[in-house]
C-alpha cells in the first residue's frame, strides 16, 4: 500500500480498492470534495444532547470493524482535546506487535452543525474528511461509545478503560447488527489491563 493510500485511510472512510489504487484514490478524493466521507450509513441517527467537555480525554478500542490503517494493531487509543480554533485535536495511537513499534496518528476533527449532535468530520491528512459518527453513548457517565464512519464498514466500540463489562460489549454489538452493521467481522483489540 503507498503511503498516500494509507494516509487517506486513515480513519477518513476512504476504503480504496487495492486493484487500481490510483483511480480508486481519485475516485475517493472525489467523492470527499462532494461530501460522501462525511454521511452516515441508513438507519444511523448520532446521539443528541452531546458534551464535548466530557467527551474529551482518552479512549481504549475495544472492538473494530478493520481496516488496513489498523490492521495487526494492539493496546489502540484515541484522545481527543480541545483545539484553539473550535475544533478537536486527536491523537490515535496503537502497538504494531509485528514490528515490535508504536504507531501514532495525529488529526483534527470539527462538527457537522451544532456542537450538540455527535457528528463530526475528522482528518488526518489535508482537506480530506471522513464522518465521525458518535451513535451509541453512556449519559450518565461517557464510560463508553459506538462510533461509526460514512459507511456499514467503519465501526468502533470505545471506552475509557481498556476493558469494558462484556454484557455491555453485547448491548452494544447487537445494536449495531440492528443497524446494519457485519459484526461478525469484529476484531477485538487486546488491551493491557489498566495499572
Amino acid at each position: 500500500m503507498t503511503d498516500l493510500r494509507m494516509l487517506l485511510q486513515t480513519r477518513t472512510g476512504l476504503g480504496c480498492s487495492t486493484r487500481a489504487p490510483g483511480l480508486a484514490i481519485a475516485l475517493g478524493v472525489g467523492s470527499c470534495l462532494l461530501g460522501a466521507c462525511t454521511g452516515m450509513p441508513d438507519r444511523v441517527t448520532p446521539v443528541s444532547d452531546f458534551d464535548v467537555e466530557r467527551y474529551l480525554g482518552k479512549w481504549y478500542e475495544i472492538a473494530r470493524l478493520d481496516h488496513s490503517f489498523e490492521t495487526g494493531l494492539e493496546q489502540v487509543t484515541a484522545h481527543y482535546s480541545a483545539r484553539p480554533d473550535g475544533g478537536l485535536k486527536v491523537v490515535n495511537r496503537g502497538f504494531d506487535a509485528s514490528r515490535g513499534a508504536w504507531r501514532q496518528a495525529e488529526g483534527r476533527a470539527y462538527f457537522i452543525g451544532d456542537r450538540h449532535t455527535g457528528r463530526l468530520k475528522v482528518s488526518f491528512f489535508g482537506p480530506f474528511y471522513g464522518s465521525y459518527n458518535i451513535i451509541e453513548l453512556d449519559r450518565p457517565g461517557y464510560r463508553y461509545a459506538l462510533v461509526c464512519g460514512p459507511d456499514t464498514s467503519y465501526l468502533w466500540v470505545l471506552a475509557r478503560r481498556p476493558d469494558l463489562d462484556p454484557r455491555i460489549v453485547g448491548q452494544l454489538v447487537a445494536r449495531a447488527e440492528a443497524l446494519g452493521f457485519d459484526t461478525s467481522r469484529l476484531i477485538y483489540v487486546k488491551q493491557r489491563p489498566q495499572q
